[in-house]
């Protein structure tokens, strides 16, 4: 049984790789999908792993340091390198510079930062300080959904700048409120319950391009309850 969390934990590993793979045939149709929505769906295959491997783990009593690495490294590749590489070869497809391309490899660079950080700091078991890396890959595939669906083509300064943000925003010395709940109570879950609004908003009203939104939401709140509650 003790297996159980770090067999799940793989599984997030090689949904993120089948990502890369997707994401390096972003602008070709795959069955009768295109390159680009299928590394979404590995992306989020990956998340509900990330999910379910801490569930079993709290269930089943079984917590390991390995489990703790193994977690870290499978969400660099899945949330790190795979929306990066998905952006990379959407931002070459649009004829992007070169320079402009591999700004995107500052994602898993800072997710790299960003999860060793987490991993040595126990203040951040309910709060974190910076963009947890799996909020990142969400932006990341509404930028992607952005640049990949935009018939006149995006602006690449105006997407370049969003990447360098996101990226920043993960090694980022802000706090931001944890996305579990502890409770049903409104009044200590009240940002969470306006993200979840936000997040039915954002999807309905815009499809994948309404992660873009979401996560950019996420922050902005943060910054705003960082500056009217003392814990957030």
């Amino acid at each position: 049984m003790k297996y159980i969390p770090n067999s799940i934990t793989i599984l997030n590993l090689l949904f993120g790789c089948m990502g890369i793979y997707c994401a390096f045939h972003c602008t070709e149709t795959i069955g009768s999908t295109p390159g680009y929505i299928l590394c979404f769906y590995c992306i989020l295959l990956a998340a509900v792993a990330d999910f379910c491997d801490g569930l079993c783990a709290r269930m089943l009593g079984a917590y390991s340091e390995l489990g703790k690495q193994l977690d870290s490294l499978s969400d660099l590749v899945s949330f790190g390198v795979a929306p990066a590489m998905l952006l990379l070869n959407l931002f070459q497809q649009g004829g992007a510079p070169l320079p402009v391309c591999l700004l995107t490899l500052l994602i898993p660079a800072m997710g790299a930062l960003r999860l060793g950080r987490f991993n040595i700091d126990p203040s951040q078991a309910t709060t974190f300080k910076g963009m947890p890396i799996p909020a990142c890959a969400l932006f990341c595939i509404g930028l992607a959904a952005i640049t990949a669906e935009t018939p006149s083509g995006v602006n690449m300064y105006a997407a370049s700048g969003s990447v360098i943000a996101i990226a920043l925003l993960m090694v980022a010395p802000v706090k931001m409120y944890s996305l579990k709940f502890k409770s049903l109570s409104l009044k200590d879950n009240i940002l969470r319950y306006m993200l979840a609004i936000a997040a039915v908003i954002c999807i309905a009203a815009c499809g994948w391009q309404g992660l873009y939104y979401l996560i950019g939401y996420y922050a902005v709140s943060s910054f705003i309850a960082n500056l009217f509650c003392s814990d957030i």
